[in-house]
């Protein structure tokens, strides 16, 4: 990792994953298609792509019922667990409806309603996510969603990872289809014979997956363009080097794509953890992509005070924040761009990802600046009421009449005036 002296004028650089203009291409051509042929396209893609030949693009109850059966005793009751604590976090986001009474027996209302059909995408590929079946459809589970549907690409004998499976039975999905890429989206944005049109598409992918999203908003809408995952540690010399070497890997063994930045005021610390991170990658499995992401995006930034750390971190908006320092709670209360905290050595960040009951999809690429990690409140709209009473009404009509053709817009002044000639109704 290289080691650089940080200054005010420094622009902390990360990688951005945005696809070329002939993937996108690509994905509009893949849309198309499924608008155009349905299913047909989407096992054409899921055979091409995935290289599995699928009659039914549903899972069967079977085949769930088949991989609760199949997994391991102690990961389904760590799995049950895990939901267990996320649905009680979130559960914590409900709002009743709020009501401003007014005079005359008025009153203005803000009620939050959830959306009908979620669509949730669940990434395939080098690794299986159960972890992020969770993240995403208990939120929308506690938001009170009527549907959940997944979509996730399949293995080439046209089955589904069995924790993948588990965790959506655990979290209450309604259906699940053998689906990724741009296609999935696609389908969900417009639907298809077997795949339900959704509200809402949420979940992580790869580059094809975040173009296609891009396209289909408007017609949906969707979490965020998520780009490659980051970690970034403030700590000082009361830090364990070993502690953050394993916690810069954790995030490097994602994608050759993932940035782990840490941020010190200890040039000690700073040489070590260097030295570390080295000899935890000889060791790590998943060696070539954390050094790939090591090498290209990995960096540590020496400050000359903890005031200026903090502002490197505020500058960075870093997805995922670990501080490991003297007062960490203290002086996390000076960061204003983050997308998830975690405090003091105990709290690394992988205990976020799969068990404290927090959401592990957050904002990337320094969109924490202007967002938040999913929520209850992704999968609910709020809408506003206004109940004017017959006096309430007379009391101000004549103003709304004044105010409408200040802006020449006599139509909305006769609309509040020609109640006069009705009032006994």
């Amino acid at each position: 990792m290289k080691l650089v002296n940080w200054t005010p004028s420094l622009s902390i650089q990360r990688s951005v994953e945005q696809g070329t203009e002939q993937d996108q291409q690509v994905v509009q051509e893949i849309i198309r298609r499924v608008r155009q042929d349905g299913d047909v396209a989407l096992r054409e893609f899921t055979e091409k792509w995935d290289g599995a030949t699928l009659t039914e693009l549903r899972v069967s109850q079977q085949e769930i019922d088949n991989a609760l059966q199949a997994i391991q005793p102690q990961l389904k009751q760590d799995l049950e667990e895990a939901a267990a604590n996320i649905r009680r976090f979130h559960e914590l986001q409900l709002r009743e409806d709020l009501v401003l009474p007014l005079e005359q027996e008025g009153y203005l209302a803000y009620r939050f309603l959830p959306m009908d059909v979620a669509g949730l995408y669940v990434p395939g590929g080098t690794a299986a996510y159960p972890s992020s079946v969770l993240m995403n459809a208990i939120p929308a589970k506690v938001a009170g969603v009527k549907k959940l549907v997944i979509t996730t690409p399949p293995n080439q004998d046209g089955s589904i990872p069995i924790g993948v499976l588990t965790a959506a039975a655990i979290a209450g999905v309604d259906e699940i289809y053998k689906v990724g890429g741009a296609q999935a989206i696609a389908a969900l944005a417009y639907g298809t014979e077997s795949i339900p049109k959704v509200d809402k598409i949420t979940g992580p992918g790869n580059r094809f997956v975040a173009l296609a999203k891009r396209e289909v908003f408007g017609t949906v809408s969707i979490d965020s363009i998520a780009g490659p995952s980051e970690v970034a540690v403030l700590a000082d010399d009361t830090a364990f080097a070993q502690d953050i070497a394993a916690d810069l890997l954790a995030q490097a063994e994602h994608d050759v794509l993932a940035c782990s930045i840490l941020i010190t005021t200890s040039e000690h610390l700073a040489q070590e953890v260097q030295q570390e991170v080295e000899k935890q990658l000889q060791s790590l499995p998943r060696e070539a992509i954390a050094r790939a992401s090591i090498e290209n995006y990995g960096a540590i930034y020496l400050t000359e005070s903890m005031e200026q750390a903090v502002e490197a971190v505020n500058q960075l908006a870093p997805e995922h924040l670990e501080i490991m320092t003297r007062d960490a709670e203290q002086v996390s209360e000076n960061i204003r761009h983050a997308g998830a905290i975690f405090l003091g050595r105990y709290s690394s960040e992988p205990i976020g990802d799969y068990f404290a009951g927090t959401n592990h999809v957050l904002p990337t690429n320094s969109t924490a600046r202007f967002s938040s990690g999913l929520s209850v409140e992704d999968f609910q709209k709020k809408t506003s009421v206004v109940y004017y009473t017959k006096e309430l009404w007379q009391q101000h009509y004549p103003k709304v009449a004044r105010l409408a053709r200040m802006e020449q817009l006599e139509g909305h002044a006769r609309a509040v005036e020609i109640r006069k000639e009705r009032e006994d109704i």
